[in-house]
């Protein structure tokens, strides 16, 4: 294992104001390649929403908070606002995803927080962008999604709208944030000048919408749903074998003959209605229910074996515990332990992005609220008495 001081992050400290989802996975990443990330938090009872952070013991809550510190600062406070700016002297980062105009009205805008540090690189998420006709609006992931185009080509044809079953605008514009960090942390190595970083969860999820969107802009095509199928080749999809759901990516003229191939099935490659990408997808409706009948003959593990064999892509569908017991899954590491609030070890799900010699690593659980706080006004100078009078206060 990499030490904690050998991490490639772990020279930036991180101010994170952010809440919900995609601010937190920003965090997050930079958390796990040892950034000092310190979540600042508002005292139980300052925030109306706080039911929505409540359970802290989640696995929700655990795997999007872990390698973080905790301190309580109610920004509402002037005490609590002179303590953030202090704060911001010495940071190198500071993450918020609030409605445009709450920054500027506690005076925590870019431009105030480049008088305090030139250094500082502030990442604003938002659901909509920091300007503009909806700039105003509040973003949730939901409305996102519909909003950009992926609930429309999501399901199957005259289904109506269908949200994809994880938070993809939320989840992208962290990434996307994280991407934008690190890239403003790599000029200032040549500047020496922070900048301001912006994303939107709008702009994220049209941005992951990626052939979909393009298919329009550029080929005047409307996406619309079309289940399990690929739009563009065929045959791509879901096809049913004896016990289960399977799988199959064989698009493209080498992936269909290895497929007629490997399923023995010279015909199918000499067939007028099958000879191109362009008539498979015409005539998709009659080569799956031949391959669904063929399938249908033998296993999802004879099939996957089978095909992969060959050099044609296909696999299961497993539900999320099936995931889990894959021998791949476990053999890429994808799920860490840390000990857990209760003292007990939690699996929590690693980052995807590996480096060789710096790995990021999972070091503590998500922390309590407030339990670094003590710690951190110290390292600011305040003694027991000061800390115990901003608590008294409603401070921290």
């Amino acid at each position: 294992m990499t030490s904690q001081t050998s991490a490639p992050l772990a020279r930036f400290r991180v101010l994170d104001i952010s809440r919900v989802r995609a601010g937190p996975t920003c965090a997050r990443f930079l958390a796990d390649f040892g950034a000092d990330v310190i979540r600042i938090e508002a005292p139980a009872g300052v925030d109306p929403n706080e039911a929505i952070f409540a359970d802290r013991d989640s696995g929700d809550f655990q795997n999007l908070h872990r390698n973080k510190r905790s301190l309580t600062l109610n920004l509402k406070k002037p005490e609590g606002l002179a303590i953030f700016r202090r704060m911001v002297e010495d940071a190198d980062v500071v993450l918020e995803n609030w409605r445009p105009d709450v920054k500027t009205r506690l005076g925590l805008d870019y431009e105030s927080l480049k008088a305090i540090n030139p250094r500082i690189i502030l990442a604003s998420i938002s659901g909509f962008g920091q300007d503009g006709p909806y700039a105003w609006r509040p973003g949730f992931d939901q409305i996102i999604q519909g909003m950009g185009g992926l609930m429309s080509v999501t399901g199957f044809p005259g289904q109506g709208p269908v949200r994809a079953g994880v938070a993809i605008s939320d989840s992208s514009a962290g990434i996307f944030a994280a991407m934008g960090v690190l890239t403003a942390l790599l000029e200032r190595e040549q500047s020496g000048q922070g900048q301001w970083v912006q994303t939107s969860l709008l702009h994220s999820m049209i941005a992951m919408m990626d052939f979909q969107a393009v298919r329009y802009l550029v080929d005047g095509k409307n996406p619309v749903q079309i289940g399990n199928d690929h739009p563009l080749s065929s045959p791509m999809g879901l096809y049913y074998a004896a016990d289960g759901a399977l799988n199959l990516g064989a698009s493209g003229e080498g992936n269909w003959k290895r497929l007629c191939d490997a399923l023995e099935q010279p015909q199918w490659f000499a067939d007028p209605e099958f000879v191109n990408e362009k008539l498979r997808v015409a005539n998709r409706e009659r080569l799956n229910l031949e391959l669904n009948a063929l399938f249908k003959s033998n296993t999802v593990a004879h099939w996957t074996e089978l095909l992969n064999r060959a050099g044609v892509p296909s696999g299961p569908v497993y539900s999320v515990p099936q995931v889990f017991d894959d021998e791949q899954v476990k053999h890429l590491g994808v799920v860490g332990e840390v000990t857990g609030p209760d003292g007990e070890p939690l699996r929590l799900i690693t980052q995807p992005v590996v480096l060789d010699r710096t790995p990021a690593q999972l070091h503590t659980a998500a922390p309590g609220l407030s339990e670094h706080s003590d710690q951190i006004l110290a390292s600011l100078g305040y003694d027991e008495a000061a800390i115990a009078a901003l608590r008294a206060a409603g401070v921290t």
